[in-house]
């Protein structure tokens, strides 16, 4: 699959399905390649984290899994990966229960209450 960001720095809208090893082989994490700024490293240990998640909504049967945020812009160093996944609301207190399971950080959780904001 070959990405690329437009003008704005982003890419063109749509979904672009693919596995994390592709992900890691993708411009997103490699770069434009043009000389400008990029931090692959930074980029490629948030691809690694995001692996671990991924793996575990997996083992719970998510299988759509969306990233988006300054991960899919054309930013050198995102802080983070911001994404969903789609699930059935009427069972995501079991599935938040079996990924707290899987999860030694227990970091799945809804409760509003224990939200961490970053300004």
């Amino acid at each position: 699959m070959s990405l690329h960001f437009n003008v704005d720095g982003i890419l063109p809208p749509g979904d672009y399905p693919m596995t994390i090893e592709q992900l890691k082989d993708s411009l997103l994490v490699r770069g434009p390649g043009d000389g400008s700024p990029w931090n692959h490293q930074r980029r490629l240990m948030l691809v690694s984290n995001l692996e671990i998640l991924v793996n575990q909504l997996h083992s719970v049967g998510i299988d759509e899994i969306f990233i988006d945020g300054s991960f899919v812009e054309d930013k050198a160093s995102p802080s983070d990966i911001d994404g969903y996944f789609v699930a059935d609301p009427i069972t995501l207190p079991d599935i938040v229960k079996e990924l707290n399971r899987l999860d030694p950080h227990k970091i799945w959780t809804w409760n509003w209450n224990s939200r961490i904001f970053d300004r």
